[in-house]
């Protein structure tokens, strides 16, 4: 894999990369369009919020799989093409969430307090000590557009201060809220019942000038305004007015709908507003961690783990990645397998979630499933986030269903496929992070891990067939690692199932002798 780090991270997060056997190239301060002449060289590319990662440099990347925003917006990147694209865009959620959270709070004791006035005065030569008398924050209501992960920490954190928390977030539990003694309401209501409003969503349609004329004039008079999250979703000449009337006695800004901004715009001629050049996430650890959080999903797709923080896939918590991981590679192997078996042409597939794996969020594990059954036929092009838009383009039904009793097992992962007249079912568990299995496949009990090079065959249960194969594939110089017979109920006869665990891939001439041999009903190779 090669990487294109085009904006400033941290070095630790460049030499992870590398010590993972990454080829990363560092090239800071290009532009859009020195960026979509070299695009096509890389497999991954690294941005802060520049330079623009527009629909020409997505569709110049012929090799991209990957694209990292070293921070939390993603506004300056095309997801839409690149979910067209399949590729997956990830941003760092977390790593710059206390630092956004502190100067959030620096923010408003410095308007509350006057501190950036009063610090201007005695550094010439005043003493105004009347000038600059400020509000306690004790006992304000302060209203929290946005509960996610930054305004989760702005609130509590103004709960340290005494203050009443109240929150608008239609995406956030109660549970949620209460875990930190916080109200959720109604929008307009934290607009009418706010002494301060601070802004914690991102920039969207939906968000795009949330607090304009008709907001301001239901606000208390004197409130105090906050936005460290993006330009644009405060109507700033709304704001001007607003402060003008009296309505704003101070506000708080770190972001601005155009950066850098006019330094002539009027905002700045108010004595009342404190600004920051989008320092939200300037801070030593952030830097660090949002660089670290990026890298490390770029070292997860390289070995072939699922990332964390993909913005075009369902999110995933900490917890969840740790009990999934062994899930989600099963379900990719079981994906392939059955693709091997069934050989295309899939109508159907049915995803059975038990037990303890049926509490869980398993919206990744379907995408692993569908990305195995559809790399098989397609190529190494698929990936979690184009597996579903491609199936549907296939016509292939996709069901899930969750069961929270399960048997012999604490969680069972169930499939079932389905082509033209033909279908395999499997099942499978996990015992740990490196520990899964596949326990049945159609009828037969079996226990094994699917990895290395297997030979999946049905014979006739009768003397001579296990021998005849040993015997080709000694011929052939082909060792056999480990061998699984699957038998169907207690008495001999029948047809049964031979799992082949061999050291080196066979040849198609050498399958297909095997598919030959008296008693072999059919063989297929598969590497997992």
């Amino acid at each position: 894999m090669k990487v294109l780090v085009a904006s400033n991270i941290a070095s630790e997060a460049i030499e992870k990369m590398r010590n993972a056997g990454i080829e990363v190239d560092v090239k800071t301060g290009i532009s859009e369009r020195e960026l979509e002449s070299i695009i096509e060289h890389y497999d991954a590319l690294i941005v802060r919020s520049t330079p623009k990662v527009t629909r020409r440099v997505i569709e110049r990347g012929r090799r991209l799989r990957i694209i990292g925003r070293a921070g939390v917006g993603v506004d300056n990147i095309d997801v839409e093409t690149a979910t067209q694209k399949g590729i997956i865009v990830v941003n760092a959620p977390g790593g710059n969430t206390v630092s956004t959270a502190e100067l959030t709070l620096g923010l408003l004791l410095s308007v509350a307090r006057k501190i950036p006035q009063a610090d201007r005065s005695v550094k010439e030569g005043k003493w105004e000590r009347r000038k600059f008398v400020g509000i306690e924050l004790r006992g304000k209501t302060i209203g929290v557009i946005g509960l996610g992960r930054i305004g989760y920490e702005v609130a509590k954190r103004a709960k340290a201060f005494d203050m009443n928390v109240i929150a608008y977030d239609p995406y956030i539990s109660e549970h949620k809220a209460k875990e930190i003694g916080v109200r959720l309401v109604s929008f307009d209501e934290l607009i009418r019942s706010s002494d301060i409003i601070t802004v914690h969503v991102p920039k969207t349609k939906e968000t795009e000038n949330l607090i304009g004329e008709r907001e301001f004039e239901m606000m208390r008079d004197g409130v105090i305004i906050l936005n460290c999250a993006r330009g644009g979703i405060i109507d700033e000449n709304a704001l001007i007015r607003a402060l003008k009337n009296g309505k704003v006695s101070a506000v708080g800004l770190d972001v601005y709908v155009n950066e850098p901004p006019d330094p002539n715009s009027e905002l700045f001629r108010f004595d009342n507003v404190v600004t920051t050049p989008h320092i939200g996430a300037s801070t030593r650890e952030a830097q660090t961690n949002v660089g670290l959080l990026i890298a490390e999903d770029i070292i997860n797709l390289h070995l072939g783990y699922p990332v964390r923080n993909a913005v075009n896939l369902p999110s995933m918590s900490p917890e969840d990645y740790e009990f999934l991981m062994p899930y989600l590679k099963l379900a990719e192997k079981m994906g392939k397998i059955a693709a091997a078996k069934l050989e295309g042409g899939f109508r159907r597939v049915k995803i059975t979630y038990r037990g303890k794996l049926a509490e869980r969020d398993t919206s990744y594990l379907s995408r692993a499933l569908l990305k195995g059954l559809l790399e098989y036929i397609l190529g190494q092009n698929i990936n979690l986030v184009s597996s579903i838009p491609i199936a549907k383009e296939r016509g292939i039904e996709v069901e899930e269903s969750k069961i929270e009793k399960t048997d012999s097992y604490e969680s069972l992962l169930e499939v079932n496929v389905e082509s033209e007249g033909r279908s395999i079912y499997m099942a499978g568990t996990s015992f740990g992070r490196d520990d899964y299995r596949i326990i049945k496949i159609d009828r037969y009990r079996v226990d094994f891990v699917p990895e290395g090079h297997y030979i999946i065959s049905l014979h006739e249960d009768k003397p001579g067939v296990i021998g005849r194969v040993g015997t080709l594939f000694g011929k052939n110089n082909i060792n056999i690692a480990g061998m699984i017979v699957g038998r169907y109920g207690d008495k001999p006869g029948g047809i049964q199932l031979m799992l082949l665990l061999v050291d080196d891939p066979p040849t198609e001439e050498v399958l297909e002798e095997m598919q030959k041999l008296d008693g072999i009903i059919d063989a297929v190779y598969i590497t997992l």
